[in-house]
């Protein structure tokens, strides 16, 4: 088993699952979306929050070194159009509203505006997949970096599953990748794969085993040096190719 499973089984799976999914329901037809511009500085997370969305995760810390509490958000639309009548699989009334993330640094007074992205957390397009942020701590400040989980869970249609993590710093002006942290299980054959990428330092790990035994086999890269990506660069964060060397 060698770091190409997770592309074979995961990344071919990202790409073509969406499809498979779909086949097993009735087509739906997702609403469009138009994304507001979020205000440049606000006195509180609220003033960030438009008309019609609601804050879904609230983070707090110092992202950019200055001692000052930052804010990281979630934001979710609210449009009763985009809550769909589902006659296939997955839930009766199917939820495809999507997200803002939004940072904002602390300044004296409030918070001004330093980043929002519509594309890195995936908008629930398919209702045999589960939604992809799941819990409150999917978007987390950390010793001052910025880390973003999803997860891609299939209730139909494929045995693959994935939860990556995003961590970005603070450098050279915008919000750089500088770590990736993935965990894949193929329910069918019980096999698992955990990557770590350290961007910074060009160095990963590829840990594989089984959900069925303790053993594990640990392999140590050495990833192709490229510029680091900016968070407005990596686009839907559950097909992002991590850039692991190919067996």
């Amino acid at each position: 088993m060698t770091s190409s499973w997770i592309h074979a089984a995961f990344a071919g799976c990202a790409a073509s699952l969406l499809a498979a999914t779909t086949s097993l329901a009735q087509p739906l037809s997702i609403p469009d979306v138009t994304y507001p511009t979020l205000p440049a500085q606000a006195a509180s997370a609220d003033g960030f929050t438009p008309t019609g969305w609601r804050q879904e995760i609230l983070a707090k810390g110092d992202l950019n070194g200055d001692g000052v509490e930052d804010l990281a958000l979630l934001l979710r639309n609210q449009a009763p159009e985009s809550v769909l009548d589902n006659r296939g699989l997955g839930p009766r009334r199917f939820d495809t509203n999507p997200r803002i993330l939004a940072i904002a640094f602390g300044q004296q007074g409030g918070y001004r505006l330093a980043l929002q992205d519509h594309t890195l957390v995936r908008r629930p397009v398919s209702p045999t997949l589960e939604d992809a942020i799941t819990s409150p701590d999917d978007v987390a400040i950390q010793r001052g970096t910025l880390r973003v989980t999803q997860h891609l869970f299939a209730n139909a249609g494929s045995y693959g599953t994935l939860r990556p993590t995003f961590t970005f710093r603070w450098q050279n002006s915008r919000f750089e990748l500088i770590g990736y942290d993935s965990l894949s299980v193929n329910r069918g054959s019980g096999d698992t794969e955990a990557v770590s990428i350290n961007y910074s330092t060009h160095r990963a790990t590829v840990t594989t085993g089984s959900i069925e035994n303790d053993e594990e086999k640990t392999r140590r890269l050495t990833i192709p040096a490229r510029p680091l990506l900016s968070l407005g660069e990596i686009g839907d964060g559950i097909d992002f190719d991590p850039g692991l060397p190919r067996r």
